[in-house]
């Protein structure tokens, strides 16, 4: 494979946002690796969880667009855990040592599932405020692979790997989604066997969503039309599943939107985020607000034109 084109802007990222690492668990292996930017005044945020194949700096696109637009937002790469109660376990643990009570999340494919796990795990006591899930899914059973699930542990890293790469695109990209592949691909490359290995077993052990315990949560289903990973049976129950949610398509993007449609992705977001503002769960610093809302007013109305004409 040739060299991995870096944008300057994730050079100026890795520069300017500290990584920070974190334990919550009495296990001190088990460590969240995050970057925590913006205003620490909002005690609401925007956290983002990777899929299988990510680390939290994916997301830098939208930490950078996001932040200069005063929200705070947080990116996670997950420690080792190998099953869905010790995920919401620990990363309950996680938002009280940060002392967040409340927090909306962005989950990209199984992040979107854990994020729609944990919503259910504090539903009693709710930690979530509202989701945004992107190429994600309800329900384990639709890759088929629960009778593999656990013996993932033992395999080894080149061949899970192999497993994740089979779910990337192939063919005719453009230079966009050429290099997002190429950038996840470098990040894949990162993570180690323990790490893909349980990544996968959250992904495939047997489970879905109750949908009844978090049906009051506010959604967003952001999905692309082209070719991903989830099949459109997946995406139809995901629709059936949330049937009041705001629905964010975009025409282009396959697996990884947010790296090769950010713009689009980061707008979504900013629209979805706009119901909160004024409210003790706005993820935005109040004095940004006006400017901000004008802008994606703006751009929104940009974007409305644009496909019209087309």
């Amino acid at each position: 494979m040739g060299e991995i084109k870096v944008s300057p802007d994730y050079n100026w990222f890795r520069s300017t946002v500290p990584l920070k690492k974190i334990i919550v668990d009495d296990d001190d292996s088990k460590v969240w690796s995050l970057y925590d930017a913006g205003p620490r005044s909002i005690r609401c945020p925007l956290i983002f969880l990777p899929p299988v194949s990510g680390t939290a700096d994916v997301f830098f696109q939208q930490i950078l667009a996001l932040t200069g637009w005063g929200y705070r937002v947080i990116a996670l790469q997950y420690p080792v855990y190998w099953d869905h109660l010790e995920f919401c376990d620990g990363f309950r643990k996680l938002l009280d040592h940060l002392q967040l009570d409340k927090v909306h999340l962005f989950g990209a494919s199984l992040g979107g599932f854990l994020a729609q796990k944990f919503a259910e795990y504090t539903h009693k006591s709710p930690r979530v405020q509202s989701l945004i899930l992107c190429n994600s899914f309800s329900d384990t059973s639709i890759f088929n692979q629960t009778w593999t699930a656990n013996s993932f542990w033992l395999m080894p890293a080149f061949m899970l790997k192999k497993i994740v790469l089979g779910n990337f695109a192939s063919g005719p990209l453009d230079p966009e989604m050429a290099d997002g592949i190429d950038f996840m691909v470098d990040r894949l490359e990162s993570l180690g066997q323990s790490e893909l290995a349980s990544r996968l077993t959250l992904n495939c052990q047997n489970s879905y969503v109750e949908p009844h315990k978090i049906r009051d949560i506010p959604v967003t289903i952001m999905d692309v039309f082209d070719q991903s990973a989830l099949s459109t049976e997946a995406k139809e129950e995901m629709y059936k599943l949330y049937p009041n949610a705001r629905r964010a398509h975009l025409k282009t993007g396959g697996n990884f939107p947010y790296l090769c449609r950010s713009a689009e992705v980061n707008l979504y977001i900013q629209i979805h985020l706009l119901q909160f503002h004024g409210t003790r769960y706005a993820a935005i610093d109040p004095s940004m607000v006006s400017a901000e809302e004008l802008e994606v007013q703006k751009i929104s109305l940009h974007t409305s034109n644009e496909q019209e004409e087309q």
